[in-house]
């Protein structure tokens, strides 16, 4: 079983929460108050996040882009936001969660003792659904579009990271990230400490 399927089969149960609400404009300072509680990991898994079951740790580098890119961290998903769907080779839901307030995926740096830092929080919508539903291109953040996530087969890296085409918006709350607070990598995190 690759990885992609396994990471498929562990959340083909999930439950699919309808669309939050399609706000477009947050403050940054609100975001972090409602999610920093998240800095304990336990809180998260209280709340139904899971570890991708994958095990990676995001890094440029492994990806096959530039390493001064940075990471994103290890991610913890909720399966029941991103309404995951079972099949394929890749990852597919009918996810369309946007509201950053009660992010689908929280991003956590391994620390050198083992431990696990809040960075940021994420969220995923699959084009697929996303489009069928009406949507006339990706959802908006503070005015910036989200994130296309495909993978090209001409590259070494996988740009979707096991997922069907997305769309993804990354937000920095945790860990400054010199090149803005809503590019999906940050140079500031590290994978460095992963064991996984």
């Amino acid at each position: 079983m690759t990885k992609r399927v396994m990471i498929a089969a562990v959340l083909a149960g999930a439950a699919w929460l309808p669309l939050a609400a399609d706000a477009d404009d947050y403050d940054l300072d609100a975001l972090r108050a409602a999610t920093e509680k998240y800095m304990d990991v336990n809180a998260a898994l209280a709340d139904g996040f899971i570890p991708d079951p994958s095990g990676h740790c995001i890094d440029a580098g492994h990806e096959g882009l530039p390493p001064e890119w940075g990471a994103m961290g290890i991610h913890y998903l909720r399966p029941d936001l991103l309404g995951i769907a079972q099949g394929g080779e890749r990852v597919d839901g009918v996810g369309m969660h946007t509201d950053f307030a009660a992010p689908a995926i929280l991003l956590y740096e391994p620390q050198a003792d083992g431990s696990l830092a809040l960075v940021g929080i994420e969220n995923l919508v699959f084009e697929k659904a996303w489009m069928d539903a009406g949507g006339n291109g990706p959802p908006m953040f503070n005015g910036r579009h989200w994130d296309h996530m495909s993978d090209d087969p001409a590259t070494a890296g996988d740009e979707a990271h096991g997922f069907m085409p997305h769309f993804d918006q990354h937000v920095w709350l945790f860990r400054e990230n010199p090149n803005g607070v809503d590019v999906p990598f940050n140079p500031a995190v590290t994978c460095e400490h992963h064991k996984g």
